[in-house]
């Protein structure tokens, strides 16, 4: 079952989990890793987001965020698409 929608107002901390399809590896090498922080610091920069904690391992990763003015839906969006 899936859980309810995220309660998201500007300021609010959120703890987000990315994983990989099936546990599956979302990083291949450091390069990888080099590029999605590089585009989270570009996304959380654009969302007037703040970014409080990150951990990543091979086919996940934790971020600590705190919404901006677009939400964190979209920031999100954005990060995943790439």
């Amino acid at each position: 079952m899936p859980r309810g929608a995220r309660l998201d107002s500007p300021g609010t901390l959120h703890h987000v989990i990315f994983r990989g399809i099936e546990r599956g590896a979302i990083f291949q090498d450091n390069e990888d890793r080099t590029e999605f922080l590089r585009r989270l610091a570009l996304l959380v920069k654009a969302s007037s987001a703040g970014m409080y904690g990150i951990a990543m391992m091979t086919n996940h990763v934790h971020l600590l965020v705190k919404s901006g003015s677009t939400g964190l839906h979209n920031l999100m969006r954005r990060l995943g698409q790439g």
